[in-house]
């Protein structure tokens, strides 16, 4: 077949894509993608302005508030990983990688045992993202912490780091990740792609590219070892795969930086070259997402953090399911049918009708609806293995008909109700809480990491860890938050 041929079909293939970016995203517009034009030649040098954006961008650059949603990002990354320290998953890790391990310098948040920083990284990226608990940017459903944020608190416990320095780091690393995501978005995730670990490499390469104090040549052969090193598939998702993928990209970024510190070399153009990282996985190249208004505009102004811990796009229905629940004093007992009107992703990514474990749970629309209603909450205890076996739940999820609707967005649901004795109960969500129109509070985000925390660290301790990330900008040495955030 010519190569122009191939192109057609390849693109043909992707105009199936149900969702487009933010605007565009898994939170925008249902109408499917028209074939798009044939690509424009991509800008010239665009890993290279990258990497000197990077490189020059210093800590008062960044405007008051991307600090603060940096500070945000922060805690609600620690106390996910906190929480999700003791999960199966992470023991499994664990108990694999020990005989492994090289100098034992680096900290497992929630945990007693010490890694040596490339396992460490990929350990607290998996806990991290464990409970699907993390961070969102909407735009691409990135998680952006778990690969970055694991992998510079690693390098943080190896070498001298401030507070300041680190956030600075956490950010550009988000920045990164987010706009080549967005470069990508959404064809490149729908044909199987999980882009938390593909793109969130290329962060975890520019934040510890940035610590490490590399060059802008350095930079880019970072960025292009991070291309070379995309990492996960969503046939993953409900499994403990799903987790592996933010690790590895921690720690594959983490890698990649090591070796361009020593020039280690690769591609100079290795996102936009014609067979580098962005043409090979994606029939979409935005390459103006990446570079334009880089210190202008800011994707790390856009991280959300999510309520209930599970898929984002159930979010919706759970936020309905428990506003009715409480309403109304409803019991399971008094439910006749729930009736869900929903975008198609809902469905595609969380149709999973009878989940047997907890992470199935999590992407299965008719658990969160069910547990939703029978215990008013949607935190980590509701997609336990517990919770999906629980009779009460059991029944009341095949009670929950999700119909796909022309008109609801993904981040929409319309959701009834009817009740045994005749009443039909309503409730529309425009934007569920936790999304940028409805954000979390700081006060939520701290409920959410001491619940999470609780039974792991001390009382007293989980006050210090989250004083310490709302004040990492004044901390001498950011490894505090990793001796801290450690089980002593």
């Amino acid at each position: 077949m010519p190569d122009t041929d191939r192109r057609t079909l390849m693109r043909t293939v992707a105009a199936s894509s149900l969702a487009t970016a933010i605007p565009g995203g898994v939170f925008a517009q249902s109408t499917p993608q028209q074939v798009p034009a044939p690509a424009a030649p991509a800008p010239a040098h665009v890993t290279r302005i990258l990497a000197d954006y990077v490189v020059k961008a210093a800590p008062e650059d960044l405007p008051a508030n991307v600090r603060k949603e940096g500070a945000r990002t922060l805690l609600n990354w620690v106390g996910v990983a906190i929480g999700g320290s003791h999960h199966q998953t992470v023991d499994i890790a664990v108990a694999a990688l020990a005989p492994f391990s090289g100098p034992q310098k680096a900290s497992l948040l929630g945990r007693t045992e010490r890694f040596d920083p490339m396992n460490a990284a990929f350990i607290n990226g998996v806990a991290s993202h464990i409970f699907d608990y993390d961070d969102t940017h909407l735009k691409t459903i990135i998680h952006p912490a778990g690969p970055v944020a694991s992998a510079i608190l690693a390098l943080a416990e190896l070498q001298p780091v401030s507070g300041k320095d680190f956030l600075n780091a956490l950010i550009l690393g988000v920045e990164t990740e987010c706009r080549i995501g967005n470069a990508v978005y959404p064809n490149h995730y729908d044909v199987g792609w999980h882009i938390t670990g593909t793109a969130g490499v290329f962060g975890s390469a520019a934040a510890a590219g940035k610590l490490l104090g590399l060059n802008s040549q350095q930079m880019v052969w970072a960025l292009g070892l991070a291309a070379s090193q995309p990492v996960g598939l969503r046939e993953s998702f409900g499994s403990m795969n799903k987790s592996f993928n933010p690790g590895r990209a921690a720690s594959n970024g983490l890698f990649a930086a090591l070796l361009a510190q020593k020039n280690y070399t690769s591609s100079d153009g290795m996102i936009e070259a014609k067979r580098g990282w962005a043409n090979t996985i994606s029939t979409k190249q935005d390459y103006k997402e990446i570079i334009d208004g880089l210190g202008q505009r800011y994707e790390a102004a856009l991280n959300t953090y999510k309520p209930f811990a599970c898929g984002i796009v159930m979010h919706p229905a759970i936020d309905a399911a428990i506003q009715l629940r409480n309403e109304n004093k409803l019991g399971a007992d008094q439910i006749e049918r729930i009736d869900l009107k929903v975008h198609p992703l809902v469905l595609e990514l969380t149709g999973k009708k009878t989940p047997q474990e907890g992470l199935e749970g999590k992407f299965s629309i008719y658990h969160a609806v069910a547990v939703a209603l029978v215990e008013g909450a949607g935190g980590e205890k509701q997609f336990s293995d517990h919770a999906v076996r629980d009779p009460v739940i059991v029944g009341l999820r095949g009670k929950v008909m999700p119909v796909v609707t022309t008109g609801i967005k993904p981040e929409q649901v319309d959701l009834t109700i009817v009740t045994k004795d005749g009443r039909s109960l309503h409730k529309y969500i425009e934007h569920a809480i936790g999304s940028l129109e409805m954000p979390m509070s700081d006060q939520a985000l701290e409920a959410k990491f001491s619940d999470l925390a609780e039974g792991i660290l001390p009382r007293a301790r989980i006050r210090e860890v989250m004083d310490l990330c709302w004040n990492v900008e004044i901390l001498a040495s950011a490894a505090e938050i990793a001796r801290a955030g450690a089980s002593s």
